[in-house]
């Protein structure tokens, strides 16, 4: 090895040994002693690379020199001043080195100087030979160094170098603990997940249904809301322009309702409107508006004219909603939370002088029916009986109401249709030979159960009438669906019917329960089942036939053959609801598939017959004789929550997002809000804006 070999090797351990220790005999070999040679080679490298910055005056321009196409003298894509993903000086870092620089003499600062000039000015490919090459000479304690450095220096803040619109896709994959951690990294990171974009996809995939991925649901909001702003978070989340159409994206409103008034006070023709097909893609009136006379010559009546149509337009995408959608899902994920913990508020409602058999609420009114002969009318918000209705002379077993008429069931085998708001009677129709137990009604259409063992149609638009036999017990419960043409039928003779209103036959029996059946439910298109938990063997007997050996009046129906496993309607009818829900004395409830008559699922918890049933896509409530309410969850089969109270049988049940009514055979009703206080409060006070800390598993926003 000779000595200039021996010169490079202590000089190399000089320069790394930076503690303040020095090696006894190893000669002391500065920066400063290679400077002049270093000045010699940086300055024409500098010079070539960054001539603008340190070429000499009266250096040859290079403007008739082609300009090299080797990706050598190409930046590499962090060091692209064009692009957003370039990594910024840390503050704290450069601080910290220049105090580290200060420490050297002006002699070493100006070759550490050139090291740096050097490799600033240095193309990509060469940064990349000068760095291995450095690499190559470092020992451990500094290769763990550079490994401590770079493990924080390559993290690249993706939300702020990608567009929002891919921000938002990746944001939209989050749950809401953390979407709502994800808020709290930075301010541009808040921005965008407190999007409305991102929480509207939250909304869609959580309200009203059950998330495949976390399994939580929450109870349903405003369905003409969620229309209403669809278009906008479409185009927002697409990066589209308010003009642009897609076939995936909701379609435009109407032109009419696009359309800006002009106002001219000093003429006195009628006054026109611009509307959107008037205006240019960049929402400039176009030439045939001035040509066609629609415009004022005024110059400045058409200046004002444009900015309100183009503020108009352009104002209502961009202006801030007066309740983010974050808002709207925290308070529906408070209604959850108060359901899944049952946490509630309970309000009393007590007059009737026997017990109540059926009910009905709804924003305000609850109505119920009872053995007193009697129908209540209630104002929720007070809890004061707001009238009575008297006209049956026997118990009421049903009723249902909506805006204009109730509708109600006696055992004194009459149905009599009221005017709720004023309590008058505007007819009655009788035609049962029993009792009535149970009636539904669904546009023209009313379906009634009796004693006497038969489902009858009345149809108020011909006054026509349909007598469905078959039952051999009373018919507890009915239900119609409108769409198909058909009814469900329950009886205590322990099974459930499928008729065909078209044809007057029975296509369809389930037979499974061994207790006589209460309830028959249709559960909504939206309601999904869980595969995993179905229990689909039939060691208990459940199971579907058709109609072929049923009993029905000859005068009125005929029979048909049905294939076991499907159900075919006549004039292109859609099929019934495909899942039904059934509730038993046998202390049961059973799920089923409409389509194939198979139980899906029974749940089991009931000690005592199940008196009264009701569901909607996140749950099942159901009431029995064991003077208990137990809330399911339907995809799973759980029994979530058991409430008592009720020193009787618990005969009814209501249901709605929110709240939970129920009647029993005590003369009592109860009526349970899982609305929080600050989301009643929230419908009378404009919302304060969401902060991160209302969801479980988020820290405070210190930002």
């Amino acid at each position: 090895m000779n000595e200039l070999q021996m010169a490079h090797i202590h000089a190399r351990h000089g320069i790394e040994v930076d503690d303040g220790r020095e090696d006894v005999g190893r000669p002391e070999i500065s920066i400063s002693s290679t400077s002049k040679l270093a000045g010699r080679t940086v300055a024409p490298f500098l010079a070539k690379h960054i001539p603008e910055q340190y070429a000499p005056l009266g250096i040859q321009t290079q403007s008739d020199i082609p300009p090299s196409k080797s990706s050598n003298t190409k930046y590499c894509y962090r060091h692209r001043p064009d692009l957003k993903c370039r990594r910024q000086a840390d503050e704290p870092s450069m601080e910290q080195l220049q105090l580290g620089l200060e420490t050297l003499s002006q002699a070493d600062q100006q070759g550490v100087a050139h090291v740096w000039s050097l490799f600033s000015a240095a193309p990509s490919k060469h940064r990349n030979l000068m760095l291995q090459g450095i690499l190559t000479q470092c020992c451990f304690p500094q290769l763990s160094f550079i490994s401590a450095m770079v493990r924080d220096l390559i993290r690249i803040d993706f939300v702020a170098a990608l567009p929002p619109e891919l921000s938002f896709k990746i944001l939209c994959y989050l749950d809401t603990t953390s979407l709502c951690k994800a808020a709290q990294v930075s301010r541009r990171w808040r921005i965008l997940a407190d999007d409305d974009v991102v929480w509207h996809k939250m909304c869609e995939q959580h309200i009203d249904r059950k998330c495949t991925k976390c399994g939580w649901g929450l109870p349903l909001l405003e369905r003409k809301r969620l229309r209403a702003s669809k278009r906008q978070i479409q185009l927002r989340a697409t990066g589209r322009g308010l003009n642009e159409w897609s076939p995936d994206i909701t379609p435009l409103p109407e032109t009419s309702q696009l359309s800006i008034p002009l106002i001219q006070p000093h003429l006195k023709e009628p006054v026109r409107t611009v509307t959107a097909d008037s205006l240019n893609d960049n929402g400039k009136r176009g030439a045939a508006v001035f040509n066609s006379g629609l415009l004022s010559p005024d110059a400045s009546m058409k200046r004002l004219c444009t900015k309100v149509a183009v503020e108009n337009s352009v104002g209502s995408y961009f202006e801030p909603r007066l309740r983010p959608w974050k808002d709207v899902y925290k308070d529906r994920f408070k209604v959850g939370t108060n359901w899944k913990y049952g946490r509630c508020s309970t309000k009393f409602f007590r007059g009737h002088t026997n017990g109540v058999m059926c009910l009905q609420f709804d924003d305000n009114i609850l109505a119920t029916g009872s053995y007193d002969a009697t129908i209540k009318i209630w104002d929720i918000d007070s809890g004061e009986e707001v009238r009575t209705l008297r006209g049956h002379g026997s118990g009421i077993r049903c009723l249902q109401f909506d805006d204009t008429k109730l509708i109600s069931g006696s055992m004194d085998r009459s149905l009599k249709v009221w005017n709720w708001r004023t309590g008058h009677c505007i007819s009655t129709y009788t035609g049962h030979s029993g009792g009535i137990i149970s009636l539904h009604f669904d546009s023209t259409l009313l379906a009634s159960g009796s004693m006497d063992k038969t489902v009858k149609i009345w149809n108020f638009e011909d006054k026509s009438t349909a007598l469905l036999r078959g039952h051999t017990d009373w018919v507890n419960a009915v239900k119609l669906d409108s769409a198909s043409r058909t009814v469900f039928s329950a009886s205590d003779d322990c099974t459930v019917r499928l008729w065909d209103l078209d044809t007057r036959a029975c296509i369809k029996v389930f037979d499974g329960h061994v207790g006589q059946v209460q309830q028959v439910l249709l559960l909504p298109p939206e309601f999904e089942v869980e595969p995993g938990c179905l229990d689909l063997s039939d060691g208990d007997g459940a199971s579907s036939s058709g109609g072929l050996d049923d009993e029905v009046d000859s005068s009125t129906c005929k029979t048909q053959t049905v294939p076991p496993c499907g159900i075919n309607l006549s004039g292109g009818r859609p099929n019934p609801p495909r899942y039904m829900l059934t509730g038993a004395l046998d202390s049961t409830i059973r799920l089923w598939d409409v389509s194939s008559g198979k139980c899906l699922r029974t749940f089991f918890g009931h000690v005592e017959g199940v008196w009264a049933l009701a569901a909607d896509t996140l749950r099942v409530v159901s009431g029995a004789e064991d003077r208990m309410v137990k809330v399911w969850d339907t995809r799973t089969g759980r029994c979530e929550r058991t409430f008592t109270g009720h020193a009787g049988p618990v005969t009814c049940i209501g249901l709605s997002d929110s709240r939970m009514c129920t009647g029993g055979e005590d003369c009592e009703v109860r009526l349970y809000s899982f609305k929080s206080e600050s989301w009643a409060d929230a419908l009378r006070d404009p919302p304060s804006p969401p902060t991160s800390g209302d969801f479980p598993g988020s820290a405070d926003d210190d930002i």
